[in-house]
């Protein structure tokens, strides 16, 4: 192949590459949906901060969730305590079927203080590897903490391929699991009752 060849075919394959999309569009709320208990309007929970920050209230008790579904991503969120620590999770693959209280058919990224990393499937859901401990049952952080105190911002990357998700927090990978079941599905952030805020909420299709 000689170098004109090889450019142009660089040039191709470059210009085909995916690149990482702003799931929160800075503005609103638009393309997300809310679903609590007692239900509430998304405005009311979610707001826009100035930098393009969402600040959540923690409650009621429920979910936001993307209208959008995705399979096979690279997910990176970044969220922090405001004030006192809390409870919290990122939700993949949502799917329809019966809830757990308010909580869907959907696999959880666990946020929670001094848990961070766990994964736990909700509702039904359900990997390979096995769970732990009772209410709830999860597959715990298998490195030292890794994440943040209030106030300081943490960074998770997620990759969901083919039923295979990999949870990397602040840099440290922090847990792994196959064969998830369902493995494609809407994305979702919970509200457990403590606020918190996102920010550089991107997501890369790997397809």
């Amino acid at each position: 192949m000689n170098r004109r060849i090889l450019v142009a075919a660089l040039a191709l394959a470059l210009a085909g590459s995916a690149a990482a999309a702003d799931m929160f569009n800075g503005r609103d709320f638009s393309g997300w949906e809310l679903r609590t208990e007692p239900a509430a309007a998304i405005d009311s929970v979610f707001s826009v901060q100035p930098g393009g920050v969402i600040a959540a209230s923690g409650s009621p008790l429920g979910f936001l969730a993307t209208k959008a579904s995705y399979r096979n991503y690279k997910l990176h969120v970044e969220w922090r305590w405001p004030g006192k620590t809390g409870n919290g999770g990122v939700l993949l693959h949502i799917s329809e079927g019966p809830l757990d209280r308010v909580w869907p058919l959907s696999q959880q990224v666990q946020t929670k203080f001094g848990a961070v990393g766990d994964l736990l499937p909700m509702a039904g859901a359900s990997f390979a590897e096995p769970l732990t401990g009772d209410k709830p049952a999860l597959k715990a952080h298998i490195a030292p903490s890794s994440e943040k105190p209030a106030g300081e911002w943490n960074a998770a990357d997620i990759v969901s391929r083919d039923g295979v998700i990999e949870v990397t927090v602040n840099g440290v990978l922090q847990n792994r699991i196959s064969g998830a079941a369902p493995r494609e599905g809407r994305i979702g952030f919970q509200l457990e009752g403590t606020p918190y805020e996102l920010r550089a909420v991107t997501v890369t299709p790997l397809d």
